[in-house]
């Protein structure tokens, strides 16, 4: 990777994170999208448009004093973070130009549903019908082989397919679990935003690449419930069973590993593929 690599991953980073700050702010309460702003409204212009630049100017805070949200420069270092990534691996693959315009959008679209799952847990379909939309012409322009759309369409529907059962199954042990503790438990473990994002990531990926996409998910959410845990039971005494926990970051990066890295990822989850 070269240093024109780096500087066009900070670049789009910066200018994709502040994006996916924006709506991240006004998508979620059903609001159009507006410029940039403090959270009192006052509007933050030129390069303050920026969350990470605001911060290391020195100007988070508003003229009305109220200070603005670390997940707005947190957004922009993992846009970037994303791209760097993804360019990486355009060049270890040497994939066409086209194919890393597709996953550039990709990686602000996985941005934007990271951000609004992590803070509102909801994966909005307002974001996942462009998306579909935006991995049928991928699979269309790109594809190394004549089935491609295919594979991509199947891949579709076996990922929503498995999640959708996921889901109501869910929900199922939930109310059964309700019913013999004598409390009704809301939550689930996948909400149906998670079945519309594992639809888009068969889309993208195939049927066949999704299964190890799912498998890199589940392992991930694992790992991300077992930290959830442990930190819990340090600093806070204790754990909720059943806290609400966003899933979609761990649907995006068994996604993205599998997309970006696919020979070492399958490597990695069947050791017997690797000989």
């Amino acid at each position: 990777m070269t240093i024109f690599h780096i500087l066009f991953a900070i670049v789009y980073g910066v200018i994709v994170g502040a994006i996916a700050n924006a709506l991240a702010d006004e998508l979620p309460y059903q609001r159009p999208p507006t410029m940039p702003r403090y959270p009192d409204g006052e509007a933050r212009r030129g390069m303050l448009m920026s969350g990470l630049l605001t911060f290391l100017m020195g100007k988070r805070t508003s003229s009305q004093g109220n200070k603005l949200d670390f997940r707005h420069p947190l957004t922009e270092l993992l846009a970037i973070a994303l791209t760097l990534w993804t360019l990486n691996a355009s060049t270890i693959y040497q994939v066409s130009a086209v194919q890393v315009i597709f996953w550039l959008i990709y990686v602000a679209l996985f941005a934007l549903i990271i951000v609004i799952d992590m803070e509102h847990h909801l994966i909005l379909i307002v974001v996942i019908n462009p998306f579909v939309i935006i991995t049928v012409v991928d699979a269309l322009l790109t594809g190394r082989q004549p089935d491609t759309i295919i594979e991509a369409l199947i891949g579709g529907a076996v990922g929503y397919g498995v999640f959708f059962i996921l889901f109501n199954g869910g929900a199922f042990f939930a109310y059964v679990l309700g019913k013999l503790r004598g409390q009704a438990i809301t939550e689930v473990a996948f909400g149906f935003g998670d079945v519309m994002l594992a639809g888009v990531v068969g889309l993208v990926l195939g049927w066949k690449a999704f299964l190890f996409a799912m498998v890199a998910t589940i392992l991930l959410g694992a790992a991300g419930a077992l930290a959830i845990i442990i930190y819990q039971r340090i600093f806070k005494g204790g754990y909720s069973a059943f806290a609400a926990m966003p899933y979609g970051p761990y649907i995006v990066a068994g996604a993205m590993l599998v997309m970006l890295y696919p020979n070492q990822t399958i490597a990695f989850l069947v050791p017997a593929l690797a000989r």
